[in-house]
């Protein structure tokens, strides 16, 4: 499903799919190390494993990532083995990596997905569904999955105010897609930091559209989310 350990990726020069990947981010809730995205998986970096599987997905002709700017030269050393990418300095907040490096998406490229290399293991078929609809005539799609979980609405004395429905609510993943001119014009209408770039997007007052996640596109944030991904590895993307 995925290229060999030993066997560099080749995109597909036809493609009509950048990826963006702001791996800039220390990580600080993973605890001290090195910064989260270089943070190892079953003895790989997750940021090799998140550009494997995205250099998988057919659509995708240009995978740039920003790197931590005194680490750019090693990233790129580092990922060179696997495909093809784009490495260029990130910036001291997640919006200042995705502007970075969409700055070096050529303008003939119309769609622009922002993945985070903290999901590293997000399947291929993610990435294509998401362009896909993209493709189809979208602004905006995010992959999400239903929220399974009761959700209680709290006050700041820890008192439950009430229970929300869960049944209109949905847990974000990445790869998010967009128009690469839509995603431009988020960015530069931008007011303050934002960790979403669709949302950035609602506040054009675009339309954001919904398509299934995976399971296997759980986010690594904490210690207990490594120790998880490490089972997940050896699970088959469902929708191969």
């Amino acid at each position: 499903m995925y290229a060999d350990r030993d066997v560099t990726a080749q995109l597909n020069a036809r493609g009509d799919v950048a990826v963006v990947v702001p791996a800039a981010g220390a990580g600080v809730r993973l605890g001290p190390g090195a910064p989260k995205a270089l943070r190892l998986l079953d003895g790989e970096p997750l940021l090799v494993h998140a550009v494997r599987r995205l250099a998988a997905a057919p659509s995708v002709r240009m995978i740039v990532v920003a790197a931590p700017p005194a680490d750019v030269d090693a990233v790129h050393a580092l990922l060179a083995p696997v495909a093809p990418v784009t490495v260029v300095p990130g910036g001291a907040e997640r919006q200042e990596s995705v502007a970075a490096a969409l700055a070096v998406v050529p303008d003939e490229v119309a769609i622009v997905l922002v993945h985070d290399a903290a999901r590293c293991l997000t399947p291929p078929s993610v990435v294509e569904r998401v362009a896909a609809a993209v493709r189809s005539g979208a602004d905006a799609v995010i992959p999400v999955l239903p929220v399974v979980d009761t959700i209680k609405e709290v006050a700041a004395d820890d008192t439950v105010l009430g229970t929300v429905d869960r049944s209109v609510l949905r847990a974000v993943q990445t790869p998010q897609g967009f128009r690469a001119s839509v995603l431009r014009a988020a960015h530069r209408a931008a007011a303050d930091l934002h960790t979403d770039d669709a949302g950035a997007v609602e506040k054009l007052g675009r339309p954001v559209l919904c398509v299934p996640g995976s399971d296997l596109a759980l986010k690594i944030t904490r210690p207990i989310d490594l120790a998880l991904a490490t089972h997940l590895l050896a699970l088959p993307d469902p929708d191969a």
